[in-house]
């Protein structure tokens, strides 16, 4: 293919790709990010045994840099998933805090 129709099909691509998840609820988006992460081992897996079989220095390189970005970012989606389901957790109950002594003496004071 030329250069033309390999640019058109990426930016066909980014455009679809931010439609879609554009349309997602936020309830989706988490189990949509562990979908992702389990894409993302396998692809650093696949970079790893790449790096691994590498005989010329330019694909050890390219095949380390592809480990590395995997690794950041299976690492990343981790913790965005972490940070979302945060959010999805019930919030704790908290027991009201003791007043102190010095306190209701003044909250008695203020009332007379």
């Amino acid at each position: 293919m030329d250069g033309i129709a390999l640019l058109t099909i990426t930016v066909l691509a980014v455009f679809v790709g931010f439609e879609v998840v554009s349309k997602v609820s936020s309830t989706l988006h988490t189990p949509l990010m562990s979908g992702a992460n389990a894409i993302h081992g396998i692809i650093l897996v696949g970079a790893i045994i790449v790096a691994g079989q590498a005989s010329d220095p330019w694909v050890l390189a390219v095949a380390l840099l592809a480990v590395v970005l995997a690794t950041a970012n299976l690492v990343g989606g981790f913790v965005v998933t972490d940070r979302m389901l945060e959010m999805f957790r019930g919030r704790t109950k908290q027991l009201p805090a003791k007043k102190s002594a010095a306190v209701d003496t003044k909250a008695k004071e203020g009332t007379r």
